[in-house]
């Protein structure tokens, strides 16, 4: 038999949809890992990056700084984090958050950047402060690449957050890493196609919300600021 026949012997198999290590249980658990790194990632990136888009300061450093984080290898960083804080949840999602956070943190920058600069002083000309043209004016106008920024962080945490099974964790690395360690082909086969499949739908649901936010309008200005 070929590996193809035998991953598809492997999906047809019952007990690997059932249990504690059963495609669902496993697929929950990586989405939850994703969505905790996105989400302390976001916390920390899109706040900075709304700043440093409305306010024009250390852009140049930002660019810098989110040029740097990308080129640090994500198994090199779990390693580093495993050995200053042992084994556990810890290190693999500080390593993954560290992949998540220059998307976020260009997505929400760019996206300021990229309002018309006339909207914003027709906006200060009608004596809106600066919160409100930020809440009011750039974010709404920025949507699309904020949301952007995002997917491209959910769509590199899903793909990456594999690193996990290497510190004995679940998700849908563990296909990977099991199948690696008893040389089961089809498994490790499995393992990846159920990644690809979880980022390609996960890439079409924010397709859908970008396609909603390019949609959206700001407020109109001559509304009066309150």
């Amino acid at each position: 038999m070929s590996i193809v026949d035998d991953t598809i012997g492997w999906f047809s198999d019952g007990s690997n949809w059932s249990g504690d290590s059963g495609v669902p249980a496993r697929t929950l658990e990586h989405v939850g890992y994703s969505a905790l790194t996105v989400g302390l990632a976001a916390a920390v990136a899109i706040p900075v990056g709304l700043w440093i888009g409305h306010t024009g300061r250390l852009r140049g450093p930002a660019v810098a700084f989110t040029g740097a984080m990308r080129a640090l290898p994500t198994l090199g960083l779990l390693t580093w984090f495993v050995l200053l804080l042992g084994i556990g949840l810890t290190a693999p999602i500080l390593a993954l958050v560290v992949l998540a956070i220059p998307p976020l943190l260009a997505g929400a920058y760019s996206g300021l950047e990229a309002v018309d600069r006339q909207t914003i002083d027709a906006a200060r000309a009608m004596g809106m402060t600066e919160w409100q043209i930020l809440a009011r004016v750039e974010i709404p106008l920025a949507l699309p690449l904020l949301v952007g920024g995002i997917r491209s962080a959910v769509l590199q945490v899903v793909a990456t957050a594999t690193v996990a099974a290497y510190v004995g964790l679940g998700g849908l690395g563990r296909y990977i890493i099991d199948g690696q360690r008893l040389s089961d082909y089809p498994e490790m086969v499995a393992g990846s196609v159920l990644v690809i499949v979880l980022a390609l739908v996960l890439d079409v649901v924010f397709v859908g919300l970008q396609r909603i936010a390019q949609g959206g309008r700001a407020p109109a200005l001559s509304t009066s600021p309150t």
